[in-house]
């Protein structure tokens, strides 16, 4: 049997190390399908940054940028179903050459129609329903590319690009681009992007289906995709009947749930917060973004050198908790920064200035709350990994996934017509309460299931298919060498 062209070696222990990565790497084929993921995945936390700015700017409303984040994140889960049928019947390399090039005509037309809002609207629903057939034929892709005893370091590559490309695209060179060129210099940008990527995705290898037809036949796609979206239907209510029976998923679950709302709301509610709170510009939100990507990076280091040493149910009380503390600080960080310069000036402390000025306070209390993330999220995560029984994982990891996606629209929806409201101010401060009522009834809240031993072993990687790609975060589907970092031993 042949895998990728090449003989299939034995199952062997494989380290994902530079060499590793490094072997994979020089592969012309899959280095041009990794740069493809790393072009299509910056240029896409681009343009959630730039659209998101823009949608703020023509309409002050947090409603309109919750709507513009729904676009987003609705077609992946409406559509996931039906788009593997069509991955599974059509040849990859195609999917992925007309995917990317499709996404980048669209966004040339953004540029175009820019002054109509509801066409942007529509035009960014299309580019996140062609994005749910790119993912899926994306990672199929890769076992076709290297060999079995590479697939490993090739995923977590995946994995760990996935990641990185929301800190660099969102955080660094979305508010770069908008600065120098606006926000439609960003979108024609991004466009050429994916025109890159679909240009790297042309030297891949054909990948048709074996046995099946290069053609979809209407009739037959259409039995499959209705048979797939039952298919679907029926783990979810599999998935659901297994969170019943056992707590301990259920509250991992929350906490998982939580933390993805948290990110969404945060991207709602960034622009009009930068605006209001700070007396900022709508694109100057960055501000809060970039600290608190840094501080899930250091969390998630921290746990790599230290998680083993707490129990992993105090990461995620603990978590919450500061969470919570650090949401509600942000809330009133400008008196906050008022009050400690006034204390400041009048004991004549002038070095202390610096870390009582608004942006510093901004800046600490964002960080804190990124290490939190991590804390709760990391944690949860392999919670989940552990408890699944390891032959039925992946399917329900996707359907939990999906749970996740769907339980962060609420609040999304919730958020941007009470913050136009209220006010962004104390909508951030009722989530606040929300995390910390949530965080202590963790500490008082005795679940079975979830005093597992520490593993030594260290937890498989993600497989990118089943990876939620929340926009605006991720439901902090972490690097494989984070994944086992929270897998402490639980105390009584």
């Amino acid at each position: 049997m042949t895998v990728g062209g090449a003989p299939e070696a034995a199952p062997a222990p494989v380290t994902v190390g530079s060499q590793t990565v490094g072997q994979v790497l020089r592969d012309r084929r899959f280095l041009s399908l990794w740069l493809a993921q790393v072009a299509s995945q910056v240029g896409g936390n681009m343009v959630l940054y730039g659209l998101t700015v823009l949608v703020a700017q023509r309409t002050a409303s947090v409603s309109a940028v919750s709507l513009l984040l729904l676009t987003f994140l609705v077609p992946a889960v409406v559509f996931s179903a039906i788009a593997g049928v069509f991955v599974d019947r059509l040849d990859r390399r195609l999917i992925l050459i007309v995917a990317n090039g499709l996404r980048g005509v669209l966004f040339v037309a953004m540029v175009v129609l820019d002054t109509n809002l509801v066409l942007i609207y529509l035009l960014n629903i299309a580019v996140s329903t062609i994005t749910t057939l790119f993912a899926p034929a994306e990672a199929s892709m890769i076992p076709v590319l290297v060999r079995r005893e590479q697939l490993l370091a090739a995923n977590s590559l995946f994995t760990f690009t996935l990641q990185g490309s929301f800190a660099l695209g969102f955080a660094l060179l979305g508010p770069f681009v908008v600065i120098l060129a606006d926000v439609n210099g960003l979108i024609v940008l991004v466009a050429a992007l994916y025109f890159v990527a679909a240009g790297l995705c042309v030297v891949l290898p054909s990948s048709a289906p074996a046995g099946r037809p290069g053609s979809l036949a209407s009739g037959q796609a259409l039995g499959e995709a209705e048979a797939a979206l039952a298919g679907t239907l029926r783990q979810l209510q599999e998935g659901l009947r297994y969170i019943r029976a056992n707590p301990g998923i259920f509250w991992s679950l929350s906490y998982l749930a939580i933390t993805a709302s948290l990110v969404g709301v945060l991207g709602a509610l960034g622009p009009n917060y930068a605006q209001q709170s700070l007396g900022l510009k709508p694109q100057d939100f960055f501000i809060v973004v970039l600290p608190l990507g840094g501080g899930l990076v250091l969390g998630i280091l921290l746990l790599n050198a230290y998680g083993r040493l707490v129990p992993r149910r105090r990461l995620i009380e603990g978590g919450l908790l500061v969470l919570g503390i650090a949401l509600a600080l942000l809330s009133v960080a400008a008196p906050l920064s008022s009050f400690l310069r006034s204390r400041v000036d009048s004991n004549g402390a002038v070095a202390l200035e610096p870390f009582v000025s608004l942006l510093g306070i901004i800046v600490a209390i964002a960080l804190t709350a990124g290490v939190a993330y991590a804390f709760v999220a990391v944690p949860a995560q392999t919670q989940l990994q552990e408890e699944l029984p390891h032959d039925v994982r992946g399917r329900v990891f996707g359907v939990l996934n999906m749970l996740v996606s769907v339980a962060s629209f609420v609040p999304i929806i919730i958020a941007g017509p009470l913050a136009d409201t209220l006010g962004t101010s104390l909508v951030l401060f009722l989530m606040a309460a929300l995390v910390v009522g949530t965080g202590v009834r963790a500490v008082f809240l005795r679940l079975p299931g979830t005093t597992l031993p520490a593993t030594a072993a260290r937890l498989e990687p993600i497989d990118p298919v089943t990876v939620t790609a929340m926009v605006l975060g991720h439901v902090a589907e972490v690097p494989p060498d984070a994944g086992g970092a929270g897998a402490g031993a639980d105390g009584p």
